[in-house]
């Protein structure tokens, strides 16, 4: 009776995290396409790599974990999810910030002229590469 509801539990939440992740990639898209320039676009690739990439491995771990189709493989498959959500997080968010620094550092500069450059002074001052 137990293990049957704690099933259901996990079914539940992992459905809602596949969810909540297909909403995180249709807001990366929608931002894509309607940011203005190159650094704004990053940080809305970077939520979709994250949140539409990582909440749903998450979710199919549980939904994994709460199906009794797969059998002994279900641990197997929740912990590849886990271990695949695991590396996109860490990988993501470092991508990003190279690529932006590789931006920056090329002097891809935004539509709009920037209003505080703290990064530049930080240079300017020797302190940084």
């Amino acid at each position: 009776m137990v293990n049957a509801v704690v099933d259901q539990v996990l079914l539940y939440v992992g459905m809602a995290l596949v969810t909540v992740g297909a909403v995180y990639d249709l807001i990366a898209g929608i931002g894509m396409a309607r940011f203005p320039n190159f650094f704004v676009r990053l940080h809305a690739a970077t939520i979709g790599a994250v949140g539409g990439a990582a909440l749903p491995l998450v979710g199919v771990a549980l939904i994994a974990l709460a199906s009794d189709q797969l059998g002994p493989y279900r641990f197997g498959v929740c912990a590849v999810c886990l271990l695949t959500a695991a590396a996109i997080l860490i990988t993501a968010p470092t991508g990003s910030h190279i690529l932006a620094y590789a931006a920056y550092k090329t002097h891809a500069s935004p539509r709009k002229p920037c209003i505080h450059d703290a990064l530049r002074k930080f240079l300017e001052e020797g302190e940084g590469g």
